[in-house]
């Protein structure tokens, strides 16, 4: 049996991550899920209107609504991991700066990540 994708794991995690209290997994969780999502999103073409009167021009809630962008677990998989890097360059940012407390949480944050990234 397969692992269950990338995404579905990161989602059974928040809940599991909150009740256990984990400030670091939840932020990095939440963060990484939302990277995912603005990753989904397209942009409405600006002609998709153009030369419709205002009456003909769509209303109602998701009447404007395009389809969203479908991701491969590939796709996932690398934002994840940007997201990894990311975490692990500011820790190292501000251990220069000698914030070791707020190097320490993003350190915390890159392994709650990493946990499930498989390979």
């Amino acid at each position: 049996m397969s692992p269950a994708p990338l995404r579905e794991r990161l989602r059974k995690a928040l809940p599991a991550a909150m009740r256990a209290r984990d400030r670091a997994a939840v932020s990095a969780l939440r963060s990484a899920l939302a990277a995912i999502d603005n990753a989904e999103a397209v942009d409405r073409p600006t002609s998709a209107d153009h030369g419709l009167a205002i009456g003909e021009t769509p209303r109602g809630a998701g009447a404007a609504d395009v389809a969203r962008r479908t991701l491969s677990d590939a796709d996932v998989e690398r934002i994840v991991r940007m997201q990894v890097a990311e975490s692990r360059a500011a820790a190292a940012t501000y251990e220069r700066a000698g914030e070791t407390a707020r190097a320490e949480i993003m350190r915390a944050q890159a392994a709650a990540l990493e946990t499930h990234l498989t390979g």
